[in-house]
């Protein structure tokens, strides 16, 4: 924590928040290179992607401020040996340039479905982590025919998923809490104008701080399997998460019924950030689910 907030005389409440989306996740191995990667014209912006392997298309929506490496480096080697794993960088994140168009989970879904057709993947298996969660599930409600299976890794659809500590310490955010922090490295590493890192802050700042809900009855109807993962301790409201899973058909007695289509796991002693670094966990369980 000190690392990466060096040169702060104060840690104030609100950065005990804000460290679950600084902490950098990095691949200790060797980074694959992708086999194609370009920008896709959607909604009137340019949205960057890459591809890795061959096979069922997957597709990986990374959390607010990451970039592809940041969130997807340690699984997409493993993922892209039986998969072509499409990662995108959406709106002002990474090689995405930043754009004045508002963002709210709608759009970004769109571009995501927008990325698909560019790319003429018809369908696709989604995973999406944090804000790429709440993305994916609009997708999913949006386009059901576009997704054949759901990933939602420490995410919710709606803002009172969150535990009300992980929403106030969004009002508190500011743009100096993220310089000199390994969010900004990685901006300044890949983006394709840096004099806009405070204005992409500011924006971001305004999106986590608007309400948002895709609706409990739209996620009932969801028709494809969802596997909900989740650490024990990573923000989100683990009563509002049973209720989630009960929508999607889930919370039944299996011995009794049949076991439902959809999937929850909670994995012990995890936090927002740390759950993403339990790399072997999250590929069983995925590999487990996608096949």
């Amino acid at each position: 924590m000190k690392r990466v907030f060096k040169g702060s005389k104060v840690l104030k409440p609100v950065l005990l928040i804000a460290v679950l989306f600084f902490t950098v996740f990095q691949s200790n191995g060797q980074q694959l290179k992708p086999a194609d990667s370009g920008y896709a014209p959607v909604n009137g912006i340019k949205v960057y992607y890459e591809v890795y392997g061959e096979g069922r298309p997957l597709v990986l929506l990374h959390g607010a401020f990451y970039t592809i490496q940041m969130n997807w480096a340690q699984l997409i080697p493993e993922l892209s040996k039986t998969r072509k794993v499409i990662a995108i960088e959406l709106q002002g994140h990474g090689h995405t340039p930043f754009s004045d168009r508002k963002l709210d989970i709608v759009t970004l879904a769109s571009d995501v479905e927008g990325v698909m057709n560019f790319l003429k993947v018809d369908s696709a298996d989604v995973a999406g982590y944090s804000m790429g969660g709440s993305i994916a599930y609009q997708l999913a409600v949006k386009s059901p025919k576009r997704v054949r299976k759901l990933v939602i890794i420490s995410s919710t659809y709606k803002t009172s998923g969150w535990l009300p500590v992980v929403n106030n310490g969004f009002k508190g955010f500011k743009p100096e809490f993220f310089n000199n922090t390994p969010i900004k490295v990685a901006y300044d590493a890949v983006a394709p104008d840096k004099t806009k890192w405070t204005k992409f802050i500011e924006q971001m700042i305004v999106f986590a701080g608007v309400p948002f809900n895709v609706g409990d009855a739209n996620i009932a109807k969801i028709a494809s399997p969802v596997l909900l993962i989740s650490g024990d301790n990573d923000g989100l409201d683990k009563v509002e998460l049973m209720k989630t899973y009960q929508l999607l058909g889930g919370g039944v007695s299996a011995d009794l019924e049949p076991m439902p289509k959809s999937q929850l796991a909670i994995v012990p002693s995890q936090g927002h950030v740390s759950l993403m670094m339990q790399t072997k966990t999250i590929l069983d369980y995925l590999d487990g689910f996608l096949k």
